[in-house]
């Protein structure tokens, strides 16, 4: 998380020092708003390549995480299907086994 914070900082910075700079050239409003993406865009695409690729590795890390939690959830669900239809189960057989014993209760009176 902390190479995502210094990542965000680092391009706000980059943006925040090149929009100063178009403005002190004469650029004034929306043209130094986008000279000063556009500029800093390509200078942080140069110069912080090492820290997007650091945040790029716990972004995907963390997607990683996210998938497999997917996983234990599904297995989870399956579990308790399973148990459901164990229950719903012997529930049948014990009123089956009702329903017989009151027949033979009937054929025997």
């Amino acid at each position: 998380m902390r190479s995502v914070l210094v990542y965000t900082a680092a391009r706000l910075l980059l943006f925040a020092a090149t929009f100063g700079v178009v403005y002190l050239l004469g650029a004034r409003e929306f043209l130094a708003l986008a000279l000063a993406f556009l500029i800093s865009g390509m200078v942080s695409y140069v110069l912080l390549s090492a820290q997007r690729d650091a945040m790029s590795g716990v972004v995907a890390q963390g997607l990683a995480k996210m998938r497999g939690m997917g996983d234990r959830l599904e297995e989870g669900s399956a579990k308790e299907d399973a148990a459901k239809e164990d229950a719903a189960k012997a529930e049948t057989a014990k009123e089956d086994a009702t329903a017989s014993s009151a027949a033979k209760g009937d054929a025997s009176a």
